[in-house]
């Protein structure tokens, strides 16, 4: 028996033939789990289900980044003119309660200064009696009054101010 004819067996060729058969097995089920990771990114990137085609998923995304946009410089726009108006807002309150008369108990007369940004705004006093409370508003400008302040209604916007430690 010649050389070529003892290798050229049938035995020899199913040999051969199942290692090629289970090679190409074992590479088709490579590809599978490539294929598989490749559709999971492909699914995490467009959102869901693929479009039919690449210009279709273009064109979708440019709107989707369109509408985006328009919707930032919306928000901006909205924001500006939020930090436009936040000076005149009430921005700082100061509160302090005190003993108006000596012959009412406990502290139930107040100072209260609402201050914006600026330092504007009203001090208002509330003083308490037995027979009678009076409640009094004065105007505020850059922390100060042209109405002659009491002690508390000085340390109500120092307070609002933060110009005085809370107590």
């Amino acid at each position: 028996m010649p050389l070529t004819d003892r290798f050229l067996t049938t035995e020899v060729l199913s040999l051969t033939a199942l290692a090629l058969a289970s090679a190409a097995v074992v590479l088709t089920g490579i590809h599978w789990v490539w294929a598989a990771r490749q559709h999971r990114r492909f699914r995490a990137v467009l959102g869901g289900a693929p479009p039919e085609n690449l210009e279709e998923m273009l064109l979708a995304a440019g709107a989707r980044l369109e509408e985006l946009e328009r919707r930032l410089a919306d928000g901006r726009r909205r924001l500006d003119a939020l930090e436009r108006q936040a000076p005149g807002y009430v921005q700082h309150v100061g509160v302090v309660r005190f003993q108006a008369f000596p012959e009412v108990g406990s502290d139930l007369s107040f100072a209260v200064a609402l201050l914006d940004g600026n330092g504007n705004g009203v001090v208002l006093s509330s003083l308490y009696g037995r027979t009678e409370s009076r409640i009094f508003a004065k105007p505020v400008h850059q922390g100060t009054s042209n109405y002659p302040l009491t002690e508390e209604e000085r340390l109500a916007i120092a307070r609002a101010l933060g110009r005085e430690g809370r107590g």
